[in-house]
């Protein structure tokens, strides 16, 4: 069983059991929280588009914390402009609970 779940503006494939990072959440460490089903499949029988709002995906919130940082460096060629920036993406990790068809 696997159902695809919309959260953060982003699409996942998750199934029972699976750690996953998103993007940042606003819930608590420990807290449990319901995820949107854009579709979800049990063997043969597949659920999507409305008939998907029944679905459910209850997931765990495992941790919150901050990406890899990312190095961004610009530059003009002889103006001697040069402009260095830095970025650490926030995320929340997510272990999934359960999956219903509904």
């Amino acid at each position: 069983m696997y159902a695809i779940v919309k959260t953060g503006g982003k699409q996942y494939k998750v199934t029972e059991g699976l750690v996953f990072e998103t993007e940042l959440l606003n819930a608590e460490v420990d807290s449990t929280v319901e995820l949107e089903v854009v579709l979800a499949a049990d063997g043969d029988k597949v659920v999507a588009g409305e008939d998907a709002k029944g679905a459910k995906v209850t997931a765990t919130v495992v941790e919150h914390g901050r990406g890899k940082k990312i190095n961004i460096f610009t530059y003009k060629a002889k103006k001697n402009i040069r402009k260095r920036q830095g970025h650490r993406q926030p995320y929340t990790k997510l272990k999934v609970n359960s999956i219903t068809l509904g």
